[in-house]
């Protein structure tokens, strides 16, 4: 958890606090002023162990604020195991002039937990700054207490975009004897490793001179590209638990071991239930399926995150008991329910989002996962499940989880697993609509849309709500104008790869538009894309896709007698390493025949790609939102 964040105008988070030197902006030197909205002038980050259960965390910093767009706000997060000691800090003018001092009574206290969490014991200490005549600098300098030696803060200088540095230090002090790994990612200078005149081992690292980083469409994870560095202990304390790791597979064994083994026990009555349910099935995964089933009817997912609740789950008793549970307690309930029929499962640690993110392979620590699944190691069929959904098909897990790696938690150790791949062809949306536009324009049919793989959450939010909602959003998705539905029913396939399907009667006065015997519409009713990524002047980074998919359309049109194409029928057909797009009307009679197929690669591109991709998002816009002209017959 970070301990100080501050919060930009377009809604980037980082570090802050306070540094005595001159503060006059235009000392700022000017190669840091490019895409720059602010400037670190100096940061002294100090984390120090003094001992296993006692460690400190100082900060000073000062932030120069060059527009509305910069930094604004100071914000340090804390508990009742993280402990705020003091904060200070000042606002000063353009030319260095001290405007005003900050103290803590200046900060509002107020909870800083997730909104999905039914408690959390996070805190926030927050201040605003109501000094508005840009450029002006805040500094800070706060320091915090803690309780526990398990995780520690990264550092990363360049905590957002539009942040240049002028000066940064991050500096680790402990113990000789305390031992720690550690990794320096994009790092200007490799660890200084002195002995401080206390004794103290200090671990000190430095930057300078860093520009701002530019928002750039399709970029990679920050982490690509970006001064990092990680620690982890060798030996920890938390929560009054000892411990120590040098490898997952020890971390691993250090989570099975005090957070997870004997939390499985289930009543009685649960257990003969289990066994009842499961009464004549030969098949494990089919068992498996039954009982997963049973988890999701019986629970429902609430996040309660307070002290070592953060990491280790409610006994599977009290959440048999209470029908609820956060990730970690749902996974373990479920892997009680599969112990009861003899079957093996794994409490898996990831770190989650649509945007994939895997846990370091070649470096332990404990931050970097937010989330756990369970995995099923069948023989030759390894299967994976996601225990905080009431409606997520049996062993799939969508685009929260997919293709990284986790850390399995065993009674052997951690095990580094990698998650399925939902590859470009398995994610299909696929669409067929057969319709008739009249003499007046108006447009009716039929049309039916099947979403496959990641795609099959696409209806997610709307499929369960009551028909006249999903009506309503269901216009608002379709670029139809007037747009008026007579029948809308969804289906789902729940199998490992499942699919929804969407069935849609519908008419739409207007659709076509008349002027002196000429018909007009847009061919692509309802899948046009509109966003063109800016274009981006000397790039720096790759070009990222995050994810692979597949849109086929087929759609035809019957259009009334007597009119002719007023132009020839359009066909393209682009072909990138990167993604392949094609379009093609045909025209027999009066039936118009409308073939779109658009496929997108995951993968990282050279920098020197984004041009292309630009043009080609283009290519595709421009031919989604073709228009046809008919000409009545003379």
């Amino acid at each position: 958890m970070r301990a100080l964040l501050l919060t930009i105008g377009f809604g980037v988070t980082f570090l802050m606090a306070k540094a005595q030197q001159n503060y006059d902006a235009n000392l700022i030197p000017k190669a840091l002023m490019a895409y720059a909205s602010s400037v670190v002038r100096f940061s002294e980050e100090t984390i120090t162990v003094n001992d296993l259960d006692n460690t400190t965390f100082h900060l000073k910093q000062a932030i120069t604020v060059l527009n509305k767009n910069g930094a604004s706000d100071i914000s340090i997060w804390h508990n009742k195991d993280n402990r705020i000691k003091y904060i200070k800090g000042a606002v000063y003018d353009v030319w260095g002039k001290l405007v005003r001092k900050i103290s803590a009574k200046d900060f509002e206290d107020s909870y800083a937990g997730q909104d999905f969490s039914l408690f959390e014991d996070s805190r926030m200490e927050h201040y605003t700054s109501t000094y508005s005549d840009y450029p002006y600098t805040v500094e800070c300098e706060y320091e915090t207490n803690s309780s526990q030696s398990l995780e520690f803060d990264d550092w990363n200088p360049n905590r957002g975009f539009g942040i240049a540095v002028e000066k940064s230090l991050y500096s680790f002090v402990c113990k000789p004897n305390f031992k720690i790994n550690y990794k320096e990612i994009n790092t200007p200078k490799k660890a200084a490793i002195t002995i401080n005149p206390h004794g103290m081992q200090t671990y000190t690292w430095e930057a300078d001179n860093l520009k701002a980083i530019r928002y750039e469409p399709f970029s990679p994870d920050r982490d690509k590209y970006t001064t990092i560095v990680k620690i982890a202990p060798a030996q920890f304390v938390y929560q009054g638990i000892k411990g120590s790791f040098a490898s997952w597979q020890q971390l691993g064994q250090w989570n099975y071991d005090n957070l997870l083994a004997g939390r499985d026990k289930l009543p009685a009555a649960t257990v003969e239930t289990i066994k009842e349910l499961t009464t004549g099935i030969t098949d494990d995964k089919l068992k498996a399926k039954k009982i997963y089933e049973y988890m999701q009817r019986k629970t429902r997912y609430i996040s309660i995150q307070v002290g070592i609740g953060g990491y280790r789950p409610f006994l599977a008793a009290d959440v048999d008991k209470t029908g609820y549970g956060d990730c970690k307690a749902l996974v373990n309930y479920t892997s009680a329910l599969l112990k009861v029929a003899g079957i093996c499962s794994w409490y898996c640690v990831v770190q989650a989002g649509s945007k994939r993110s895997s846990l370091m392979p070649d470096f332990a620590s404990m931050d970097q996962g937010d989330h756990v699944i369970l995995c099923l190691p069948f023989k030759n069929d390894t299967t994976w499940l996601e225990c905080t959904s009431q409606t997520i098909p049996f062993g799939f897990l969508g685009d929260f989880t997919d293709d990284r790696w986790v850390l399995a938690c065993t009674p052997d150790g951690g095990r580094l697993l990698h998650t399925p791949h939902y590859t470009t062809a398995m994610n299909l949306t696929k669409r067929k609509g057969d319709f008739m536009i009249d003499a007046k324009g108006t447009l009716s049919g039929t049309m039916t849309t099947t979403f496959g793989g990641t795609d099959f959450d696409e209806r997610y939010e709307i499929i369960n709500e009551a028909h006249t909602d999903q009506v309503k959003r269901i216009t608002e998705i379709y670029p139809i104008n007037n747009l008026t539905i007579g029948k809308l029913e969804f289906k789902q396939d729940k199998s490992a790869l499942p699919i929804t399907t969407e069935n849609i009667d519908l008419s739409a006065r207007e659709y076509a538009s008349q002027n002196a015997g000429t018909f007009y519409f847009k061919i692509n009713i309802a899948n046009r894309w509109n966003h063109v990524p800016d274009e981006v002047r000397n790039r720096a980074t790759d070009v990222y896709i995050n994810r692979g998919y597949t849109e086929n359309d087929e759609i035809t049109y019957t259009l009334p007698a007597g009119y002719h194409p007023g132009k020839q029928p359009y066909s393209l057909s682009i072909n990138k390493h990167f993604g392949k797009f094609s379009a093609r009307l045909t025209i027999k009679g009066q039936l118009l025949t409308y073939k779109r197929s658009l496929q997108i690669n995951d993968g990282t591109y050279s920098k020197d790609t984004y041009q292309e991709l630009v043009d080609f998002y283009e290519s595709v816009s421009e031919a989604d939102n073709y228009t046809m002209t008919f000409i009545k017959d003379n």
